[in-house]
């Protein structure tokens, strides 16, 4: 290759990284964007007059994103009181997103009943499964977890957490020879 082409061939290599780069970045101020922009909007909705449930459930998984769970927390309250909410699977959803907002706090006990809330409603829920597995683990409760884990597996054979989290749980359970 030509010494005077190398610098022409960095430059272009240059060029299409920072491109790349720009688009990534751009996509990401639109994306934030937009999510501020509801966050805004059902804040403001929300604080002057009622809202559906599904707005409720909106806010709580914006508030979630945010890792900010003692007012996701609040929000899935209101959600689960809403007179609108229809249907025990969309009950169960609730459920689930409070469960996870108590996890991230690190109030187990207070998840794992959120958990077995979604599964009463909807039985083969393997999301509310997994986070009751995660619970169970951090509780130390070993063989609830992989109980857990295993209904999981038992509705979603192929479920990748489920099999790496009982795996690692049964060579646990395995006594030492």
């Amino acid at each position: 290759m030509d010494d005077r082409l190398l610098p022409v061939v960095y430059l272009g290599i240059l060029v299409v990284l920072l491109s790349a780069a720009a688009w990534f970045i751009f996509r990401q101020i639109l994306r934030t964007r937009r999510t501020e922009g509801k966050l805004s909007r059902l804040q403001k909705k929300l604080t002057t007059e009622k809202g559906t449930a599904k707005e409720y459930y909106e806010l709580g998984g914006i508030l979630l994103d945010k890792r900010l769970y003692s007012q996701a927390i609040a929000q899935f309250q209101k959600a689960l009181k809403a007179k609108d909410l229809k249907g025990e699977e969309n009950t169960a959803l609730i459920y689930n997103a409070l469960g996870f907002s108590y996890a991230a706090q690190e109030q187990f006990d207070l998840a794992i009943k959120q958990y077995k809330e979604a599964l009463e409603l909807k039985p083969d829920y393997p999301t509310a499964l997994n986070n009751l597995g995660f619970a169970y683990e951090k509780k130390q409760l070993t063989v609830q977890a992989l109980e857990a884990y295993d209904e999981t597996l038992k509705i979603e054979p192929k479920n990748s957490t489920a099999k790496r989290r009982a795996e690692s749980l049964r060579k646990r359970l395995v006594p030492s020879s």
